[in-house]
């Protein structure tokens, strides 16, 4: 999972609301992730970075593991970020260097919390369902929760409800009069549509908060846009509502967030805000400081790739280098 990006975010004088932006459309490409598995990456891109405080999607599957070997990702570091993992098929099964050992199935949320630093793995359990999907995302800690304790929290229940023709069930932040019990730093919602019936849907969004819609399964039209399976279509800020229509049984996740108002790096598993903080992360990883031990998983920790020959630069949303 290599990456290098940096982005300051967005900013609004107090009480603005952001107007209306256009839709982008991001089809995402193929990443391997461990021996076995390839995800599709949907953020970060040149096109966008961010929305809100998600700086990561990973969407992989479905894919038959019956008579493979599934997710195999061993022993890894992270700092600066919150990981949300949302399956809508098979199980996963986590660890981690503070003790956790917690399979995830459908319908449950893991988020953890690498505050300054946390190591992990995930694997496919030798006893699993046929079909693996789901995705990963990364939320970026805003200061100072970048630099507190890590954690970890499994959600075996969330808020669902019925709206119209739509199911929803709400992983993280706030809508409709109900909350996650997720704990977030920042303001956010990440929540799964259903669609139940063929009749559209209008969902009312905040204004201050920027979205992006990701079908995970089923195709679907967002305002006139059409969205492949798989895609995800950034749907901008100073929107009051957005009109979906999708087949019965198509599921989507949408996310968005308040404009992050920190400049980022982002550079192999890790968040940071300078070159120095990234290289002292490696640094310490590979020294097998600060981050711990996974708990019950034998598997030789990955190493840090070599950092670039030139130093990390800052870049704006849009990619561009700003010093």
């Amino acid at each position: 999972m290599d990456r290098t990006e940096s982005m300051p975010a967005q900013t609004l004088p107090p009480g603005a609301a952001p107007a209306e932006q256009p839709s982008v459309l991001l089809p995402g490409h193929d990443v391997p992730l461990g021996r076995y598995t390839t995800v599709r990456r949907l953020l970060p891109q040149r096109q966008r970075r961010m929305v809100g405080a998600w700086c990561f999607v990973d969407h992989f599957g479905p894919d038959d593991v019956a008579e493979r070997p599934g997710m195999e990702v061993p022993p890894h570091p992270h700092t600066g970020l919150q990981t949300v993992t949302w399956l809508l098929d098979g199980e996963i099964l986590h660890r981690d260097s503070l003790g956790n050992v917690q399979p995830i199935r459908p319908g449950q949320l893991n988020v953890m919390t690498s505050g300054h630093g946390i190591a992990h793995s995930e694997r496919s359990p030798a006893a699993r369902p046929p079909l693996m999907h789901g995705v990963q995302l990364w939320v970026a800690l805003p200061d100072p929760a970048r630099a507190g304790a890590a954690d970890f929290a499994h959600h075996a229940e969330l808020p669902r409800w019925r709206d119209g023709e739509l199911d929803v069930t709400l992983l993280v932040g706030e809508t409709g009069g109900e909350r996650s019990p997720a704990v977030v730093h920042t303001p956010l919602i990440g929540a799964q549509l259903e669609v139940r019936g063929a009749t559209p849907a209008t969902l009312p969004l905040r204004r201050d908060f920027e979205y992006g819609l990701l079908a995970m399964s089923g195709s679907a039209e967002v305002d006139a846009m059409p969205l492949a399976p798989g895609a995800l279509l950034y749907l901008g800020a100073g929107r009051d509502a957005f009109t979906l229509r999708a087949a019965p049984g198509s599921r989507l996740l949408l996310l968005g967030g308040e404009p992050f108002d920190e400049p980022l790096v982002m550079w192999w598993n890790f968040v940071g805000r300078s070159h120095e903080e990234i290289a002292a992360a490696r640094e310490d990883w590979m020294a097998g400081r600060r981050f711990g031990v996974v708990t019950d998983d034998p598997a030789v920790p990955l190493p840090a790739p070599a950092l670039p020959t030139t130093r990390l630069k800052a870049r704006d949303r849009r990619g561009g280098v700003l010093g």
